[in-house]
């Protein structure tokens, strides 16, 4: 009883109490979970772990359901011919869900939903419990911000906004798969030989950089005054976002990426696997980018920026827009950088100069600097730590 009162009240030091409404139900039951999880192997619990963030990553956006249908499309059980119903001719009064080609949709809709559910909440939860609340004595070690954490208000905030973007962004797949499953159009194509082994490597990086330019470009309009205020900040209100974030964005904004998302499947020739390998790896990476967690990039993903990347965005809102490819914002500028300050107020990706700000805004940026943890940047060194020299020297800049 001891042991319990004293581990509540170093939580509730750390801002944090044991709300059985703020995240899930694994809080509620960590001690039962320990004891299993405890004889599990340390290297196949890491595994698990990983799996668990993958999987959640194809069932955010009820994409499993699509690769279902190219799956069977793609070894001969689903007609690639026709809609179903081709009744074109038909008036509005006659319109149906068949003459739509959406024939069965409510059947796709129920799965979509219904393992999105499932699987946004039992690992979503998994994944929370392994951080947030078996290792949260020890954040130190893996938290990019280990000395905050969202309140219980605002973990509340992210459960119930995800859940309602998840409801939308498994509708939307359910549609379209149902769509392709009736033979619906798309310029989608099941056959190597149709356009050659050439195109069929080189639409790889052609839609990873399609879509990862687009969301750099889309993510960074919606940081503009208006966009931002309206739409965007909702997704904002997590300055120490976890995987639970990666969908608690505003419904508007979420389908308008999944709009562009989908895009090749209907104007270019795109072999299925290509396209959704790719998503797959974008989702995973979605998941990673908002957990929180300092995971790093490995040795051969030189394109891709470590987790502290998009942690940066949340703390500092207007800098850092790209997801999987950094390049983007060196080249247009938007890079974090050593010697600017970026706060919610400062928009457009450019921040201010030291100099330029005020004593409050320098204060509350360097407590936010020292706020960040080493041990999520390359070498385990914090990449914007500011010694005093370098401060007076960028101070006395101004003319």
């Amino acid at each position: 009883m001891g042991n319990k009162r004293k581990k509540s009240e170093k939580q509730q030091q750390n801002g944090w109490t044991a709300d059985p409404m703020a995240v899930t139900w694994t809080e509620n039951y960590n001690d039962v979970i320990s004891k299993y999880w405890n004889k599990v192997p340390y290297s196949l619990g890491k595994t698990l772990a990983t799996l668990a963030v993958f999987i959640v990553g194809v069932s955010i956006n009820g994409d499993w359901v699509n690769i279902f249908v190219h799956v069977t499309r793609q070894w001969g059980y689903n007609s690639r011919g026709e809609t179903a119903n081709n009744s074109t001719q038909s008036n509005l009064s006659e319109i149906t869900l068949e003459s739509l080609g959406l024939q069965n949709f409510w059947t796709f809709w129920v799965y979509s939903c219904l393992v999105s559910y499932l699987m946004y909440y039992v690992l979503g939860g998994f994944l929370h419990w392994y951080y947030y609340v078996r290792q949260r004595d020890n954040a130190e070690e893996w938290k990019c911000q280990p000395k905050k954490f969202m309140s219980p208000e605002l973990e509340r905030h992210e459960i119930t906004l995800g859940s309602l973007t998840l409801f939308m962004n498994a509708s939307i797949s359910a549609l379209l798969a149902c769509y392709i499953s009736n033979g619906g159009y798309s310029t989608v194509y099941y056959d190597i030989a149709d356009y050659g082994w050439l195109w069929y490597f080189l639409q790889w990086p052609v839609i990873f950089i399609y879509q990862d330019y687009m969301t750099y470009w889309m993510h960074r309009i919606y940081h503009i005054p208006f966009l931002y205020r309206n739409f965007h900040k909702l997704h904002h209100k997590y300055k120490q976002p976890t995987a639970f974030s990666v969908t608690a964005i505003h419904p508007v904004e979420a389908l308008h990426i999944q709009l562009m998302d989908i895009l090749p499947l209907f104007t270019i020739p795109t072999h299925w696997f290509p396209f959704y390998a790719v998503a797959l790896y974008t989702y995973y990476h979605g998941i990673i980018d908002h957990s929180g967690v300092n995971f790093k990039a490995y040795w051969w993903q030189p394109w891709q920026p470590d987790a502290i990347f998009h942690d940066n965005h949340h703390q500092y809102f207007h800098v850092n827009f790209g997801f999987n490819i950094g390049y983007w914002d060196k080249l247009h500028g938007t890079y974090r950088r050593k010697d600017r300050v970026y706060t919610e107020d400062i928009f457009y990706g450019q921040g201010k100069r030291i100099d330029e700000v005020s004593a409050e805004e320098l204060k509350a940026d360097l407590e936010e600097r020292e706020s960040e943890n080493p041990l999520a940047y390359r070498d385990n060194k914090m990449e914007f730590k500011l010694s005093d020299t370098e401060l007076k020297a960028m101070k006395g800049t101004k003319k």
